[in-house]
């Protein structure tokens, strides 16, 4: 069983770090000793459960191994899929997972949900994250945000102290960029309404804690909008570079139309934003990367012919330190 949530060492924990650790505390119901650690500032991060119980869509916390009572049982009067065929030493939750991603891939998406249900009641990360982006995509089920937000939550509930780098926090850290963009936006007719203060949470413990890519990257946006917190270049260009050095293309573009143009307290760098620019451009591969080759082509346009050379040996320099 895992240890009580009692607070980040606010003392010795930057204050950024303070705030996002603090989500944790908010998914798991402990609010009041989460407020003696933060005071007023921790009082207003009603986050996930709160908005989920509300409107009566999340069943009771279980334990971290997905059992009601910790002991690693199935929940009263839940059983294995029929014919679920068990190899010798496999756990039912994890064949079941095995067994219904199978049955997703060879087009038997009936099966292969009640699979992935049955895995999921019982904690299984993988299969909530599953049946949640099926939820969230209208992939193989009709669309439901409530759904998937149930699903996303339940992940960020029970794994949100996972160590960063195993597969479960790979998981968590989708979970909570998941639930950030919900409440970007709300669920139109749910207890989720939309909260940007609340979606900067989700995204800053997912940034922080799990050093996660897209989360670094949305909350780059965000400050850079000035959405759900004041408008900080400077604070954005921080977060764009650690998402844009993982590979993220949206970050990368960003963050070198930002360089380009170069912005309050960022001096212009024609030369480094056509570069990121340029890596952004060739990875974007969808018609909705559309805004990020329009930001390619506009800078290579208006770069002079010494910035696009320069441009090019940082490119070929960044090529090299990956490859190595």
């Amino acid at each position: 069983m895992a240890r009580p949530w009692l607070g980040p060492d606010v003392a010795r924990t930057p204050w950024h770090l303070v705030r996002a650790m603090n989500v944790v505390a908010f998914i798991r119901g402990e609010r009041s000793s989460a407020r003696r650690g933060l005071g007023r500032a921790s009082a207003a991060l009603g986050i996930v459960l709160g908005a989920v119980l509300a409107c009566g869509a999340l069943s009771p916390a279980a334990a971290f191994d997905g059992s009601p009572d910790g002991g690693g049982n199935a929940p009263a009067g839940l059983t294995p899929p029929a014919s679920l065929p068990l190899p010798p030493g496999a756990r039912p939750v994890d064949e079941a997972f095995r067994s219904g991603a199978q049955a997703l891939r060879s087009g038997q998406t009936a099966k292969g949900v009640d699979a992935l249900r049955y895995a999921a009641d019982q904690g299984h990360p993988a299969a909530q994250w599953k049946l949640g982006r099926m939820y969230a995509d209208g992939d193989g089920v009709k669309r439901d945000d409530a759904k998937a937000f149930e699903y996303f939550s339940r992940i960020a509930n029970l794994h949100a102290e996972d160590y960063p780098g195993t597969p479960q926090a790979r998981f968590a850290a989708s979970a909570f960029v998941a639930l950030g963009t919900y409440y970007l936006a709300g669920i139109p007719n749910t207890a989720v309404r939309r909260d940007p203060a609340r979606a900067r949470d989700m995204f800053s413990y997912a940034a922080s804690y799990f050093g996660d890519p897209d989360a670094q990257f949305r909350l780059g946006k965000m400050y850079l909008d000035g959405v759900g917190t004041q408008r900080d270049a400077r604070q954005a260009a921080r977060w764009l570079i650690l998402s844009a050095q993982k590979g993220q293309y949206e970050a990368q573009a960003m963050l070198g139309h930002l360089l380009f143009r170069g912005d309050e307290g960022i001096p212009r760098q024609g030369a480094r934003g056509l570069m990121w620019l340029t890596l952004a451009r060739d990875g974007a591969a969808g018609p909705d990367d559309k805004w990020v080759v329009d930001l390619y082509e506009d800078a290579f346009s208006e770069a002079t012919p010494d910035e696009r050379a320069l441009a090019l040996k940082y490119l070929e320099q960044w090529l090299k330190s990956a490859q190595r």
